[in-house]
């Protein structure tokens, strides 16, 4: 599984990064984790407001920060 934290850096992004690597750690997901800060990047995603959770490059989240529970729910589809 991959999985894509876009955002530039600011608190909320940096928030989703570590909620998403605690809720894979926890549940020992086999996933690659990467945090995207170039816009232009997080632009071909078409995403305008961040942070954002992507996976398999779906955008699962955007615009805000979800809770552990809704993060692992969202894992468990793949």
């Amino acid at each position: 599984m991959e999985i894509k934290v876009l955002g530039p850096g600011c608190p909320k992004c940096k928030t989703l990064e570590k909620l998403t690597r605690e809720v894979v750690e926890q549940n020992s997901i086999q996933a690659t984790i990467t945090k995207v800060e170039d816009i232009m990047e997080i632009m071909n995603y078409n995403v305008m407001s961040t942070p954002a959770l992507v996976v398999n490059g779906k955008v699962e989240i955007k615009g805000r920060v979800p809770s552990a529970e809704e993060i692992k729910q969202i894992l468990a589809k793949y």
